[in-house]
């Protein structure tokens, strides 16, 4: 796929020769922003071990949080599909919005059940490059441009195998890497 595809709302996916790299190695990204300031994305497939419960205890819901990428991972960051909800959302991919309202509100509105884990998946760190370092990532193989065809998958617990999934899409040899043992030594 060719690097002019690539914009908010795609994925990228990590090709298989990343190996060693606990951010990326087998990891899908989002991209939900693209200009000539740089790119960031959030890594879908990277569930943390704690829940939204462990980093905010008073807002009594066990919501998995995930690794978004190894920066500022000391903030919190939230995609959803709810923008009526949450005003000043910035659209992304189909029914897929990042940020919007201060965190405060979302608190509020998941401590009234107007927010349920099916609408909004909370991340720890970012995934950030600037323009022209993508492009060189990309153009050494380290990435593969899809479109996002998963929408309904985003907000989803469910990724176990997301990384798999992408491959077999993608076909070709990427359907034999996508049986592959993570570390090739294992094989």
């Amino acid at each position: 796929m060719k690097t002019t595809e690539l914009h908010k709302g795609s994925l990228l996916v990590s090709e298989p020769n990343i190996i060693g790299d606990a951010s990326f190695s087998r990891s899908v990204v989002l991209l939900t922003e693209y200009d000539e300031n740089g790119i960031v994305g959030f890594i879908l497939n990277k569930p943390l071990q704690f829940t939204l419960n462990d980093l905010v205890p008073e807002i009594g819901l066990e919501l998995p949080v995930f690794q978004g990428g190894p920066v500022e991972m000391d903030n919190l960051y939230f995609l959803h599909s709810i923008p009526d909800l949450i005003p000043n959302s910035h659209l992304i991919a189909d029914n897929i919005y990042w940020g919007g309202g201060d965190f405060q509100r979302v608190h509020h509105l998941i401590s009234e059940n107007k927010i349920t884990g099916d609408e909004i998946k909370f991340f720890l760190g970012y995934s950030g490059w600037h323009k022209d370092q993508l492009l060189q990532e990309i153009n050494e193989r380290s990435w593969v441009i899809k479109p996002n065809t998963s929408s309904e998958l985003i907000l989803s617990d469910e990724i176990h195998g997301l990384w798999k999934k992408e491959m077999l899409e993608l076909g070709g040899s990427y359907e034999l890497w996508s049986n592959a043992p993570e570390n090739p030594s294992y094989n």
